[in-house]
């Protein structure tokens, strides 16, 4: 089970540059729009300094970090939502991620074209949503028809479902986001299962220039603020040659320092990446790993179990939990245990971010 960002936004908004500094991928960067065409796929280690704590306690095994999947998506232009540029396979490619990360242009360069011919955050960022919300508009307005057909039949339901449908699509062709409509019990699996574009999480990411310029930004942040999301800048440019750089931590410490900057960005997007979705950590301390695990809030033992081994969700047992704090403080597993701080969880414990967990298995 992976789970995947997808970096959306308009042609030459600099999604490959950071998508080259994520990932150290060398995607193609052209000064043109579609330069990407096919969709660029990268898996990113999760930083995580609770992974660094918990190895250091067992330092002959290999730190394993849990991972997220970033995807570069082809550029988008008006009338996407119709196929124009490469509309069909983009819009395509975003419904196959988890959650949107939607890359902004705030930077000026007379080198890399525009497809407008001028930069306007607040503007490139209504296009976009709007492309989305059309595809959406069409996609809901099928499964409508459908559930107005049923209306002919039996279910009693059906009225009220196709009511609650009704609302929806409404609210989505007055340029309301599914993910910020409110969603009727009666409906809720159908829209899982029609898969809105709209529906998935979003991210603003502003791609500033070198220096952070201010302007362009705080246009960015207003026009994301306006719609309840958060938005986090990212200097495109001088991140990918800092990856690509390969400098050592001291030249690295240095040249940062030139920009004004302790660390690099990029650790904060991965990071914002796996709030989006909701995900939380657990690790293990088996055979020769020390590894960190990827699930989403809510996650029982037993589910959690099966992401290391699918066998694991049937054959579960129990699972002995251990406190990361506690258990850094007891500086070893035996003497956690022997304080009696280690406790024992069933098919119904919730897996909390931060938990240590051995899973016992018939």
């Amino acid at each position: 089970m992976g789970f995947s960002c997808g970096l959306v936004g308009l042609p030459n908004a600099g999604k490959s540059t950071l998508f080259n500094a994520l990932a150290n991928a060398s995607a193609r960067v052209e000064p043109y729009p579609f330069c990407t065409i096919q969709a660029n796929v990268g898996s990113i280690p999760v930083p995580d300094e609770r992974l660094d704590r918990l190895a250091a306690l067992f330092p002959t095994k290999r730190k394993v970090p849990t991972h997220l999947e970033f995807v570069d998506i082809a550029g988008l232009v008006e009338k996407a939502s119709e196929g124009e540029g490469m509309g069909n396979q983009f819009l395509s490619e975003i419904r196959a991620v988890d959650a949107i990360l939607h890359v902004v242009r705030c930077f000026e360069d007379p080198d890399v074209a525009h497809v407008t011919g001028t930069i306007d955050p607040a503007r490139d960022i209504a296009i976009v949503e709007t492309e989305l919300l059309l595809k959406d508009l069409e996609t809901l307005s099928r499964v409508a028809k459908r559930l107005h057909q049923e209306l002919k039949g039996t279910d009693r339901l059906a009225p009220a479902r196709a009511a609650a449908w009704d609302a929806l699509v409404e609210r989505v062709a007055q340029g309301t986001p599914v993910r910020s409509a409110p969603i009727d019990h009666l409906i809720a699996p159908l829209v899982l299962e029609a898969s809105p574009l709209t529906a998935k999480p979003c991210l603003f990411v502003a791609n500033v220039g070198d220096h952070g310029e201010e302007g362009h930004l705080q246009e960015a942040v207003r026009a994301a603020q306006s719609r309840g999301a958060d938005i986090l800048a990212i200097r495109g440019r001088l991140e990918a040659e800092i990856v690509d750089a390969a400098l050592a931590p001291e030249e690295r410490a240095v040249f940062l320092a030139e920009y004004g900057l302790a660390e690099t960005s990029l650790r904060s997007l991965v990071q914002a990446g796996y709030r989006l979705l909701h995900l939380v950590t657990f690790f293990t301390v088996e055979g020769p790993e020390v590894r960190a695990w990827t699930v989403p809030q809510g996650t029982t033992a037993p589910q959690a179990g099966g992401r290391i081994h699918s066998d694991f969700t049937d054959r579960f047992v129990l699972a002995e939990v251990m406190d990361l704090p506690l258990l850094l403080a007891a500086g070893s597993e035996k003497a956690l245990r022997e304080s009696g701080k280690a406790r024992r969880a069933g098919r119904e414990y919730v897996v909390q971010d931060g938990d240590v967990v051995h899973f016992i298995c018939a």
